[in-house]
């Protein structure tokens, strides 16, 4: 639905075709959620199927222009007004494999938890370097506001990453808790000990004692 609506409020702006929309798109967000202009336009058909967008003309390249109707601007502004609905989460695919991890035999629940902790840390600092990056000029953004938008997704990245690093945590935390690790069984076999107090007899050169 992210993808329907942003397509909105960029039309909100003025008349486009499918690729300066994808341009612009992964413009404002950094290129962090990549389009491929077959997404755009099937997009712009059932935008145009439900009346929230029409067709505005060509240019002399044969680009098909879509401009938004009222209605989509409607459906627009009640998206921006309209909280995200928390009480039914998107599917999150680390919660999914730890999830899994947990009941299927054999895997090391542990060794998962840590390799993601390590992949989390790395993007967290390349994040936060590329926010650095946006602080001083150097952004993705493409001005004209897109400055700001791409410094606001880089700043939900980063906070999203520092959560999941902190439950990271909390998971192996409560692995060690519920599923402690086997102590490792004493040995067995091996030599025998030598009595306390006895001597081995060794062997003499001629001459010595």
């Amino acid at each position: 639905m992210s993808i329907r609506h942003g397509l909105l409020a960029l039309l909100n702006q003025g008349p486009r075709y499918g690729y300066q929309l994808r341009s612009e798109f992964e413009a404002r967000t950094g290129a962090t959620w990549p389009l491929n202009v077959g997404q755009v336009y099937t997009t712009l058909g059932r935008l145009e199927r439900d009346g929230l967008v029409e067709p505005a003309g060509e240019d002399g390249e044969g680009h098909v222009f879509y401009a938004i109707t009222e209605t989509g601007r409607a459906e627009m502004r009640s998206w921006f007004g309209t909280p995200v609905r928390r009480d039914s989460p998107p599917r999150d695919e680390l919660a999914i494999k730890l999830a899994m991890a947990v009941t299927v035999p054999g895997v090391d629940v542990r060794e998962v938890v840590q390799a993601q902790r390590r992949h989390s840390i790395q993007a967290l600092q390349d994040y936060t370097r590329l926010k650095a990056r946006a602080l001083t000029g150097e952004s993705a953004g493409g001005g004209d506001g897109g400055d700001l938008a791409w410094l606001l997704v880089l700043e939900q990245l980063i906070f999203q990453t520092e959560a999941e690093v902190r439950w990271l945590d909390h998971c192996e935390t409560l692995l060690t808790r519920l599923r402690p690790v086997p102590a490792a069984p004493e040995p067995t076999g091996g030599t025998e000990r030598e009595p306390q107090g006895s001597t081995r007899r060794r062997g003499t050169r001629s001459g010595r004692t």
